[in-house]
């Protein structure tokens, strides 16, 4: 015996012991119920629940019916960093991918939701401006051949204040927002 080990502290060694042989059986006992309940459950670890046969994706560039051409590339870019890690697959090439997205940029507005009237003699005080991008968006099952999924009418918005901030914000925001309109699409018909 310790004199400088005080006697209380080994008490609770002392009852380890007694706990150590029901600790197997309560982590077999989780083990168990664990496999028994996802036994009949068909769960990937996948990241979006895309379809199994589909493990890569090319996003084709956008074709563009605005006015505004840098729009394609950002949009792109956006798509190819976001899109294929939201629905767990890939980036691949289109000569071969398993799945295409493909689509075209059908609408760029620029408009002022939020304005008030100017003193005398003056025009409006724009207070807050709102980008608006519409898309067409397919996205095609190449191993299959059939559309998986498509939207001839997806549409986003962002703002950005006249004041502070510049057209880029709310490009950028519309833009994040359809990138996700997309993923969730994809993966609402599975």
């Amino acid at each position: 015996m310790n004199p400088r080990v005080p006697t209380r502290m080994k008490r609770p060694a002392q009852a380890i012991p007694a706990l150590v042989p029901t600790l197997p059986r309560v982590v077999l006992g989780a083990a168990l119920l664990s496999m028994v309940l996802l036994s009949g459950c068909n769960y990937s670890f996948r990241g979006g629940s895309f379809p199994d046969h589909i493990r890569s994706l090319a996003i084709l560039p956008f074709e563009n019916e605005t006015g505004l051409f840098e729009i394609t590339q950002e949009i792109h870019q956006f798509l190819l960093r976001e899109v294929p890690r939201g629905l767990g697959v890939n980036q691949g090439a289109e000569e071969n991918a398993d799945a295409i997205l493909r689509g075209t940029i059908s609408r760029y507005d620029l408009r002022t939701p939020n304005f008030r009237a100017g003193q005398a003699g003056a025009g409006p005080e724009v207070l807050q401006r709102q980008v608006s991008i519409s898309l067409q968006v397919e996205l095609i099952d190449v191993v299959n051949n059939e559309i998986l999924w498509e939207n001839g009418g997806l549409s986003a918005q962002g703002q950005f204040l006249e004041a502070s901030e510049t057209e880029e914000v709310a490009r950028e925001e519309a833009i994040e927002r359809l990138a996700q309109l997309i993923i969730d699409g994809a993966q609402s018909t599975w």
